[in-house]
């Protein structure tokens, strides 16, 4: 399943990234790498973007960039 239809408060483990060079490698910056556990914290009123715990920090996707991880429940 992608990052963009994750329960929200569900712990996850991202298992891969997809996408071309450049998107895939700003995702792994932000520190989006396999292995990872990621949880959805909330979503805005219209879906985008959404607010997730990655380690001891918070991050702002919108969807286009969520679909692009791949996740699996933990």
């Amino acid at each position: 399943m992608s990052l963009a239809t994750a329960p929200t408060a569900t712990r996850m483990r991202i298992t891969s990234i997809n996408g071309n060079g450049a998107h895939a490698g700003r995702m792994m910056e932000m520190g989006l790498i396999e292995g990872a556990e990621v949880s959805v914290i909330r979503r805005a009123p219209l879906g985008d973007p959404m607010q997730i715990r990655l380690g001891d920090y918070e991050l702002s996707l919108r969807s286009l960039q969520a679909e692009l991880v791949d996740v699996e429940p933990i």
